[in-house]
């Protein structure tokens, strides 16, 4: 008898010796072919850019890195749909970007901002030389940004509501009534 005769053996219909051959959720199991989570090849980008980082990414990953700045988990070079962030705290949803010249007025970086704001991200940006001229002042705007979890830009709606009786107080202007124009207009 061989292994197969045993198994039908013991009760074991051809119809569920497929499920017990079928592989792990691990392996992809309910996944479509070819199928998986995250774009590795963004993620091997990703890894690329940790091994070769600029010497102010270094400067300020020495600074968040092991939950030294307020304890919170900071990651490096990390893929979020399909761009690589430079530094991410997944906790507070804030990423943090280190630019150089040639992201002055770049179109595609406005974009990107929009669409992490979109997803719920809160995006901070600083120069190069701003990260060497001035650290303290990139730190406290930092620790300003961790510290107010639900302060949000003026694009995003405020995540909490306010109370019903303070809802029932409180109007916001509408640019319909002046706000936002130029007087005269």
């Amino acid at each position: 008898m061989n292994r197969s005769e045993e198994i039908i053996d013991t009760g074991v219909t051809s119809r569920n010796m497929t499920e017990l051959n079928s592989p792990s959720p691990f392996q992809g199991e309910g996944r479509r072919e070819g199928y998986h989570p995250r774009n590795l090849a963004l993620v091997s980008k990703a890894k690329q850019l940790r091994q070769n980082m600029t010497d102010v990414e270094r400067k300020l990953w020495r600074l968040l890195r092991s939950r030294q700045f307020e304890h919170l988990k900071f990651r490096r070079q990390y893929p979020i749909g399909r761009y690589i962030v430079d530094f991410i705290c997944v906790e507070r949803k804030i990423i943090i970007e280190l630019d150089g010249g040639q992201h002055a007025e770049n179109k595609s970086d406005k974009i990107r901002d929009e669409w992490l704001k979109a997803e719920g991200y809160r995006v901070l940006r600083f120069w190069n030389n701003e990260m060497i001229e001035n650290l303290e002042g990139v730190l406290q705007k930092i620790l300003m940004t961790v510290s107010n979890p639900h302060q949000i830009s003026s694009s995003n709606p405020h995540p909490i509501p306010l109370p019903e009786r303070e809802r029932e107080n409180h109007r916001s202007p509408s640019p319909f009534q002046g706000e936002g124009r130029d007087e005269g207009l």
